[in-house]
């Protein structure tokens, strides 16, 4: 034992900021230094933003390149700085971060000492009396990024402001942040879209949902500097419609996951300190509407859930003049900054606790409850009262062998620990995915991951069967369960197992599949609106694929391009989803004509969502398409796959279909369905998210194949390849393109029949565009058309049994940070006094 304090006592002298600069020997902050009052005095090392660009920030939004070079610049002037590049976007730009502190922190020796300080702290095994003296004595990281949406602009500026005034500022108030922490400054997290004016990057992601998928390498690089500096703070600044401003507490519904040590900074530390501030300026902004801490996928969930942190979301409006817009982004980043430094100490207590919580739950094998922080809400939906000890995914089936890894390597890059069974180990509550728990036999190989960790919550959050909504308002999807997502075999268990296993170095990243002789293969994409992303987001995400993952060369056809014959070199067509008007009326009479006889002379037609009505209104299909009735917003369910189909190729007897108000897809031809949604009285039905009314989808078609002509249709109800994550049903969509032919299982169309029952129902369907949508009981329906009725809004009502739907038009496609009023419909039905069905927004 003796042995054992000697080498953590080691440990840690070697580790400890350099004592004479510490903070708790540093000079203390006069009482009277104000962080937003006080004075700014700068040393003119740095020279100001005018002499660097010829403007001042606010008067216009700076470029990227703008951008790195005023950051380059401030690094190369200011001894507090050093900078460099974390990843580089699709179309070659650099992310450009720097790191700001005091000069003996910024050397290779002083920046490892802070590293292995976050490392000790993060380390639930570090004894107490040395976390207690890392606490007192250490130097806590703070993350500040702005623009991870392109056509956000202003958290840029603001951003390059506070790093301005740390690397020149003499005062106080900055010297105070200075003395107290250590500060990494990233101003574009998206300099594509940036420079583009758009949402997403140049594939198409909006790269505030990619953070456990980490396909984007903008977001890959963001998180490996993380991991290297993680951060006890990480904001994100954002802008949204209107003029107020956003800042936390945030909104129900809260993953029940996330530590309640950062939520209480969140709220209380941060919160309140931006609270205070804004009052005493006068300047609009609200709380608890809209933006939650629940997908784990967010630029503030992952921070919180995955390093402890306290991850934020600041919204500005976006219609206030820019001088505004980037004034207050600056006020939030650098009262926030204040905040921490003044708040040193109890952070990083509470930062090494929340390791050593977490570690204690995942040995008793204690899942967090869920709980709402907004009264009255209440939890709609508890989380079970089950142990989960273990976690295993199977690695016994040779054709899941990369999305095993892929999963597993995942999970290694974010600090946790993962062994292989050396024996066989017998579990006597093995419950696999979406099975009832029984007794099985798990073969020597299998990976395994202990719940006692300090990334306990994390292991949780990526594993889970289900995610266990807490309550109906949704703001993004209610699945992620990364198993499920990669159609993987696995499962957990709570028995108290002594597994033999070995420790599992980090896998290296999987290689792009070679792929053998591929066909010709073109992409219809009509060209996107300003506003409306929807095709810019499937067929960006399906050029991802095809470019860095499947390696398949292919040509971008517009519907113009297919009415001047442009499509005849062609031999598979992939149609993504978007509007099906806008596609059928580009095409024009010759393009529809041109792409019916492709068709039937031997092309092979796959579509999904929009593409899948526009081959009905083609006569492309005998599918009929209808508008869901139900309520799932974004959830997984398992699917049941035809063995005979060419698509089930290593696919194996079932995969998880990801679904999101998708059409209902029915086939009367039985030989006709390659992919199904069991029956509900199936054993094999299982939902992982969130659901009201999904029994409607029970036996209907979620992939069908048929034979039109010489040629072939093949068509998705869902999207197959959702943010580029959902690997199992990607598959699906690989063995369309490059499989081969079905077997000749049902008669084929003799010829494309545009009049045809399924192409008017097709032609009569809603054209909704990322709607907002509201659900309530039959009893609340007035109260809530009142609430609609006082936002101006437009809708279609919907009645299906005791539930009325209200679908609300959203012409524009715009998101619930962009719409005017979208955000503020979750606290209207609240106030109304109205326990919804399912609250909705884009």
């Amino acid at each position: 034992m003796r042995a054992r304090s000697l080498a953590w006592s080691a440990l840690l002298s070697a580790s400890l900021v350099v004592p004479a600069t510490s903070a708790a020997q540093a000079a203390p902050a006069p009482a009277t230094c104000d962080p937003t009052q006080t004075t700014p005095v700068y040393r003119g090392k740095v020279p100001s933003p005018k002499d660097v660009l010829g403007i001042e920030f606010g008067e216009r939004k700076v470029t990227a390149a703008e951008s790195d070079r005023y950051l380059e610049t401030v690094a190369a002037r200011s001894e507090r700085v050093v900078s460099g590049t974390l990843a580089t976007s699709a179309q070659g730009r650099p992310l450009k971060y720097a790191v700001v502190g005091r000069p003996e922190l910024l050397t290779k020796a002083g920046l490892g000492r802070v590293r292995a300080e976050a490392a000790l702290l993060r380390n639930p095994h570090t004894p107490a009396r040395i976390a207690e003296r890392l606490a007192r004595r250490g130097i806590p990281i703070l993350w500040v990024s702005g623009n991870v949406h392109g056509n956000e602009p202003s958290g840029t500026d603001a951003a390059l402001r506070t790093l301005r005034d740390l690397g020149d500022r003499s005062d106080c108030a900055a010297t105070n942040i200075l003395d107290n922490a250590l500060v990494v400054v990233l101003p574009v997290q998206n300099p594509d879209g940036r420079e583009a004016g758009t949402r997403h990057n140049a594939y198409g992601f909006d790269m505030n949902r990619d953070w456990f998928a980490r396909t984007q390498p903008e977001t890959d690089g963001k998180l490996s500097m993380l991991s290297k500096l993680p951060p006890v703070l990480f904001i994100d600044a954002h802008e949204m419609g209107g003029t107020s401003y956003f800042f936390p507490p945030n909104a129900d519904p809260v993953y029940h996951e996330t530590p309640e040590q950062a939520i209480g900074w969140i709220n209380d530390v941060y919160g309140a300190s931006m609270i205070k501030e804004f009052t005493r300026q006068g300047i609009d902004f609200f709380n608890r509407d809209t933006y939650d801490l629940f997908y784990q996928g967010y630029g503030d969930t992952v921070p919180t859930t995955g390093f402890h942190a306290a991850g934020m979301t600041f919204e500005k409006g976006g219609a206030s003049p820019y001088p505004e817009k980037v004034r207050e982004q600056y006020l939030t980043q650098w009262v926030s900054l204040s905040a921490a430094a003044v708040n040193r100490q109890r952070i990083l207590t509470q930062w090494h606790q929340m390791a050593v919580d977490a570690y204690r739950q995942g040995r008793a094998g204690k899942l967090e409850p869920n709980q709402v922080y907004n009264p009255p809400n209440q939890v709609d939906r508890p989380v079970p009262d089950r142990k989960v000890l273990h976690y295993f995914l199977r690695a016994d089936d040779p054709t899941k062998r990369a999305e095993v890894r892929t999963i597993v390597r995942r999970l290694q890059r974010m600090g946790v620990r993962v062994d292989r069974l050396v024996r066989p180990v017998t579990v006597p509550d093995y419950k696999e995915y979406g099975r009832p728990a029984g007794r099985a036999t798990l073969p020597a190989g299998t990976y395994h991951v202990s719940m006692a960790q300090g990334q306990k919550h994390w292991i949780q959050a990526m594993l889970n069967e289900d995610s266990y909504t807490p309550f109906p308002y949704f703001y993004d999807v209610t699945a992620w369960s990364m198993p499920l997502l990669g159609n993987v075999s696995g499962g957990s268990s709570g028995a108290d197992l002594k597994p033999r296993t070995a420790p599992l170095p980090t896998l290296p990243a999987e290689r792009p599949a070679r792929p053998g002789k591929t066909p010709k293969i073109a992409i219809l994409e009509p060209a996107p609106s300003a506003t409306n992303s929807t095709v810019r987001q499937s067929a960006g995400w399906l050029r991802h694929k095809l470019d860095r993952e499947w390696r398949m060369p292919f040509t971008v056809l517009s519907p113009a391009d297919v009415a001047a014959g442009r499509l005849n070199g062609a031999q598979v067509l992939l149609v993504p989803n978007g509007p099906a008007d806008g596609a059928y009326d580009g095409l024009g009479e010759a393009g529809r004509a041109a792409l019916q006889k492709w068709t039937r002379d031997g092309g092979r037609y796959v579509g999904w969502q929009g593409g899948a009505v526009l081959a009905a209104r083609l006569g492309l299909t005998t599918s009929t398409l209808a508008e869901p009735t139900s309520d799932v917003p974004g959830t997984l369910f398992r699917v049941k796959v035809d063995p005979r189909s060419p698509l089930a190729r290593n696919v194996g007897p079932t995969a998880w279909s990801f679904y999101a108000y998708d059409l209902v897809m029915r086939q009367s031809d039985p030989a006709r369905v390659a992919v199904a949604y069991p029956a509900v009285d199936s054993p094999d039905w299982f939902v992982s998210g969130f659901e009201k009314g999904a029994a409607e989808l029970g036996g209907t078609a979620a992939a069908t194949d048929e034979k039109v002509g010489r040629g072939r249709t093949v068509l998705f109800a869902a999207e197959p390849n959702f943010r580029a994550l959902t690997d199992g049903t990607a598959k699906l969509l690989l063995n369309a393109i490059a499989g081969p032919d079905p077997a000749a299982r049902a008669a084929a169309l003799a010829a494309p029949a545009p009049g045809s029952a399924q192409a008017r129902q097709a032609r009569s369907l809603p054209r909704f565009t990322a709607p907002v949508r509201v659900s309530v009981k039959a009893a609340d329906a007035a109260r809530a058309a009142g609430v609609l009725r006082s936002l101006g809004a437009k809708w279609t009502e919907q009645r299906h049994g005791d539930v009325v739907r209200y679908v609300i038009d959203n012409p524009q496609g715009l998101t619930a940070d962009q719409h005017p009023f979208a955000g503020r419909v979750p606290a209207l039905i609240r106030k109304a006094g109205i326990t919804p069905v399912a609250v909705t927004l884009p």
